[in-house]
């Protein structure tokens, strides 16, 4: 198994405030219930609000502000439950509508940049998304300020596209900046606050620095339950990633009740087919994994695989992790399957989504051949190894720990084969790339 947990980042999504209508009707009214319902974490009825919001609100117009408006927050909810076609739909028709105006308003087209960049971030469309996002951004500065919380927003969104793409140095000053103009602007205990909070603590949490990243995640727990109550999406997202924390801590008996509250929570409202439910469904998953519960574990994640391929589409990078982690899995338990068919699947989804020559793909490639050599298929391994080892070398910066785990995996492999010259020299390779790394 892959051996990494998946976390809940937290998208800036905004609701155009009913308010802002100016108006009162059949529309409003809808529109206020609706967003009162997404509040709760009812989506079904917010929804089904939602909807009469709109087909009172086209009334006014096919190009009305107001049913920009509410198709904007629509298209919000629609992302919440996964209905990214339905979602793309709604938020492009109100870019186009508020792009069609005499006047446009530029905070309510950052709004809708906004949201239409989260979306194609969800769906690994990076190349649409950035130059939103950077619009989006400049929009907001200009507007209000450097200090504002839309911008704060703005930085907390373009800090999750970075993520995404494993680029996390870009990543954490953005989130920096976010929790800090928040804190400044809109005190500790702001619920949206939390979100900013969540993604610097699973950034830290990546970089190894779990008591920042404990601290964070614990804030952003009380925050959220003090705002939304024991039951919410938000309070779901933040239990199952200090759950995450603790599980990659070995501290088994506090992660697995924590889990198991975090799936509760999501399948009761959003359904059981949600892509949160599968992000926790992994994570119990490699609880399981840790605890050599690997029976268990295999179920989760064939469940988890069916809902994000359904949700996300057969070639997302969220299926590709789940991919790994399902062949791990099968691994371990020397089940009769072609595990390397798993890894190669991943390993093209990496390809295609960041590029032959990304970070992804690599860690893709040393998986492959690791199933490869376990699977007696040597000279499918040799290759393998060699395309990693091809890789990082192209690297600006070449890992030299990198190098010497691949010369260290080749000496393994011609160990096997009895071609102990070869196997030899792997390891002096491996030996003193190690020496320099020590010595530098």
């Amino acid at each position: 198994m892959s051996g990494r947990n998946l976390q809940f980042l937290w998208f800036c999504l905004a609701l155009l405030p009913w308010s802002a209508f100016g108006q009162t009707g059949p529309a409003e009214d809808a529109l206020k219930s609706a967003q009162r319902a997404y509040s709760l974490g009812h989506y079904g009825e917010a929804e089904s609000q939602y909807l009469q919001a709109e087909k009172e609100a086209e009334a006014g117009g096919p190009t009305a502000p107001r049913l920009a408006r509410v198709l904007n927050n629509l298209g919000v909810l629609y992302q919440r439950e996964a209905k990214y076609d339905e979602a793309e739909q709604v938020l492009r028709r109100a870019l186009e509508i508020w792009q069609k105006q005499a006047d446009p308003q530029p905070l309510e087209v950052a709004t809708t940049l906004n949201n239409l960049a989260s979306l194609y971030t969800c769906e690994s469309r990076y190349t649409e998304a950035e130059p939103l996002y950077r619009e989006c951004l400049t929009l907001r500065e200009k507007s209000l300020g450097p200090e504002h919380v839309q911008v704060a927003n703005a930085l907390n969104n373009l800090g999750e596209f970075y993520w995404e793409q494993g680029k996390l140095e870009e990543a954490e000053p953005l989130y920096r900046r976010a929790v800090f103009i928040k804190e400044k602007t809109l005190g500790p205990q702001d619920p949206a606050l939390a979100a900013s909070l969540n993604n610097l603590a699973t950034l830290y949490l990546r970089q190894g620095k779990y008591a920042e990243s404990e601290s964070l995640y614990q804030k952003s727990l009380a925050v959220r339950q003090a705002a939304f109550g024991p039951e919410h999406p938000e309070v779901a997202n933040s239990v199952n990633n200090l759950a995450s924390l603790y599980s990659l801590q070995g501290r088994y008996a506090e992660a697995q009740p924590m889990y198991l509250r975090s799936l509760s929570i999501v399948e009761k409202y959003l359904g059981p087919d949600h892509p949160d439910v599968a992000c926790n469904l992994n994570n119990l998953a490699e609880l399981y994994f840790s605890q050599k519960k690997y029976a268990d574990a295999e179920p989760l994640l064939r469940r988890a695989l069916a809902i994000r391929e359904k949700a996300l589409g057969p070639n997302s990078p969220a299926v590709a992790e789940i991919l790994d982690n399902l062949a791990g899995v099968l691994l371990v338990e020397y089940k009769q399957v072609s595990v390397d068919l798993l890894y190669l699947r991943s390993l093209n989804i990496r390809k295609k989504v960041f590029g032959p020559e990304s970070p992804q793909v690599l860690t893709s490639l040393s998986s492959l051949a690791f199933a490869y050599t376990q699977e007696g298929k040597l000279p499918e391994a040799e290759e393998t190894y060699f395309e990693a080892l091809t890789l990082i070398a192209k690297q600006k910066k070449p890992d030299a720990g990198a190098l010497a785990r691949a010369y260290v995996n080749l000496a393994d492999l011609y160990s096997r084969q009895g071609k102990r010259k070869k196997a030899r020299k792997m390891a002096e390779k491996a030996k003193s790339l190690r020496d320099q790394a020590a010595s530098s």
